[in-house]
């Protein structure tokens, strides 16, 4: 296995680098609490049904479309404005420490068997996650190519050269969905990143891609960048060696992005666990950033 990092070009120089929920909310208990009132709201008690007349049954079903209008309103305004799905407080701004006691947390619920001197061997070290306190603005995509530039400008220098060798990206960006994977795909294709040099963007997820045609593809692919799901790009990483760490100095976990369920990343049990089992948890991942050579930056 090459080392992490030095696959580029000859004339580089590499900066140095400076709770689970279970998707039920306050909103969603409203919801809840509505359905459950829908059931019995306007019902009159056992010995006051024959009183009850027609216009009290028009006015629960009137009260009943009304919910309905409004939840479906508001589905679709989740659809239509992806923004409104990023939390405002997100774990990815506080300091160092606190990410890797976030991390940590993260990976005992992978490995709840796991002693304290297991999970010590494969956890991210503090020294391997980056410092992005100093950036105040909304992590969403819009601000992606800024936040890079200006957080993490070693990533920058390194994402407008090409990767001597094929399958070899200098960053793999994790996200939780397809739909996800795309645009971010998009958003890193931006000539400020890329410039004139800069490798391909791969875009890496299950649906509609067997295994097959992804290792295909970075055997004869010089990629900058790949953007996947946790469960491809660990495949790629674990059962293939059409993925190499060779020059790959960040990975960035797409933490802030919340789907329709309010969930992140590492909020869903199942991309969690792909991320911090073959992902973070890859063995070769391990050994470079133990070694300084692979930051991970939380966005």
């Amino acid at each position: 296995m090459h080392q992490g990092g030095d696959d580029l070009e000859d004339d580089f120089v590499l900066d140095i680098p400076e709770e689970e929920n279970d998707g039920f909310h306050v909103d969603d208990a409203q919801d809840f609490v509505s359905e459950e009132e829908g059931d019995s709201a306007g019902q009159p008690e056992d010995g006051q049904r024959d009183q009850a007349g027609p216009s009290n049954a028009q006015a629960v079903e009137k009260k009943r479309k009304r919910r309905e209008k409004l939840k479906e309103r508001k589905k679709r305004k989740l659809v239509d404005n992806p923004g409104s799905l990023v939390a405002v407080d997100s774990i990815a701004g506080h300091s160092t420490s606190e990410l890797a006691n976030y991390l940590s947390e993260m990976q005992k619920k992978t490995f709840p068997d796991m002693s304290a001197i297991e999970l010590e061997a494969t956890a991210v070290p503090e020294s391997a996650i980056a410092d992005t306190t100093s950036w105040q603005e909304p992590r969403t995509l819009d601000k992606l190519v800024e936040f890079i530039i200006k957080v993490v400008p070693s990533l920058r220098t390194r994402l407008l050269q090409k990767s001597k060798a094929t399958g070899s990206p200098t960053l793999l960006f994790v996200t939780g969905a397809a739909l996800r994977v795309v645009d971010v795909t998009r958003v890193l294709k931006d000539k400020r990143l890329r410039g004139d040099k800069g490798g391909e963007v791969a875009k890496l997820f299950a649906k509609h891609f067997k295994l097959a045609e992804h290792v295909t593809y970075l055997r004869r692919t010089k990629v900058g960048a790949a953007v996947g799901t946790p469960g491809r790009i660990g495949k790629l990483l674990c059962e293939t060696d059409a993925l190499t760490v060779s020059a790959l100095s960040h990975i960035i976990l797409d933490v802030t992005f919340r789907d329709t369920k309010r969930r992140s990343l590492l909020d869903i049990p199942e991309t969690r666990d792909e991320c911090m089992r073959t992902v973070l948890g890859c063995p070769q991942v391990v050994k470079q950033m133990k070694a300084g050579k692979i930051q991970v930056v939380l966005f």
